[in-house]
């Protein structure tokens, strides 16, 4: 059986953004204002059977005049990330799908709606939001779901007579890619059934399977591009924070100056258990109940985006801001005891004074 370069595919594109807009969310405050459904609520039965959110995400469905032919879906995680969710209906060759993800990749469009609809937004629902950023984070990612190949091909066939286009549809590239590249493409490719198919790259992925297995999917990859978007706040805040310290350290060299230790550092113990805290629940919103192919696709996804390197980088930094953290505090204590000593040291010498002058 062939599956030529012009064979009909029908399903649906999806653009994902997410944004970091807060440092957490109340949900069921949330929910009140939105009057919207929690994750979970509606969901197909072998979706929700596979992967267990242990603070539901608030979901919101919408509608925009200027995209008639999108379901557009605002997701509303507990730890104060954002995503909003444009999905079209695709129908058309190879081709048309190179393009389609060609252009989407490099232009900017959904990207700006997608903001302008996350501000309009939070205006609504800052009541539930707690400690609001003025400047946030962003993610994007691209998702085609094939539920549809003419001919319905197996997911290995597909792979050997599709794989060029698959690779350049997950590279957002027109142009045709290296043998190299195209097999480093394909090897995050990953099956369950013989005739299901996900190919997952660092900005795009490509799902050939059924609706309810590519509803599963979806959760998957936006919840890891969820802890990117997390992963990387959280570098760049402890970055912040300890360039703020060492930049401290440097005007208080002097004995007088090391008295203001004590509050640089409970002010840096103040920001590590915050991020302790944040991490552990971005890390753990997830479970995998029963289906461990959901888990290794979920790490394939997290690994190809780039998750691990920036939570590694994340704990890397707290390492260094707890070690920064017992220097503070000791050099605190080494000032303080020279003091001690040296008034106690002052305190004999006036005694002796008296001691001699008495005498004389």
């Amino acid at each position: 059986m062939d599956t030529p370069a012009n064979a009909t595919l029908r399903g649906s594109a999806v653009g994902l953004f997410l944004f970091d807009v807060c440092e957490e969310m109340h949900l069921d405050e949330l929910r009140n204002i939105l009057g919207a459904r929690r994750l979970g609520e509606g969901m197909k039965h072998a979706a929700a059977e596979q992967i267990f959110f242990e603070r539901p995400p608030v979901v919101e469905q919408a509608r925009f005049a200027e995209y008639p032919d999108a379901q557009v879906r605002v997701k509303y995680y507990d730890y104060g990330v954002m995503s909003v969710l444009f999905e079209f209906p695709f129908t058309g060759e190879w081709t048309d799908l190179i393009t389609l993800s060609a252009r989407w990749i490099s232009e900017t469009e959904l990207q700006s709606r997608a903001e302008s609809i996350a501000k309009e937004k939070v205006q609504r629902i800052r009541p539930a939001m707690v400690k609001p950023y003025d400047k946030w984070l962003s993610e994007d990612y691209f998702i085609f779901f094939m539920r549809d190949i003419s001919g319905k091909p197996a997911a290995s066939h597909l792979l050997t007579s599709c794989g060029q286009q698959i690779s350049q549809v997950v590279r957002g590239e027109n142009a045709v890619l290296s043998d190299g590249e195209r097999s480093e493409v394909l090897q995050s490719a990953m099956s369950y059934y013989p005739n299901d198919l996900v190919v997952v790259g660092w900005n795009a992925a490509f799902v050939y399977d059924s609706a309810a297995g590519s509803e599963t999917t979806m959760q998957l990859l936006e919840y890891a591009n969820s802890q990117l978007l997390e992963f990387r706040h959280y570098d760049e805040l402890l970055t912040r924070e300890l360039a703020r310290v060492y930049d401290s350290l440097e005007k208080t060299s002097s004995l007088i100056g090391r008295w203001r230790l004590p509050r640089e550092a409970s002010r840096l113990q103040t920001v590590l258990l915050d991020v302790t805290e944040l991490t552990e629940r971005a890390d753990n919103a997830i479970k995998f109940l029963s289906d461990m192919f959901s888990a290794r696709l979920y790490r394939l996804a997290a690994s190809k985006i780039g998750v691990p390197d920036y939570k590694s980088l994340a704990q890397e930094k707290l390492r260094t801001a707890e070690d920064l953290y017992r220097f503070l505090i000791d050099e605190f204590h080494q000032s303080r005891t020279f003091v001690l000593e040296s008034l106690v040291v002052l305190i004999l010498l006036i005694e002796l004074v008296y001691v001699f002058h008495g005498k004389m």
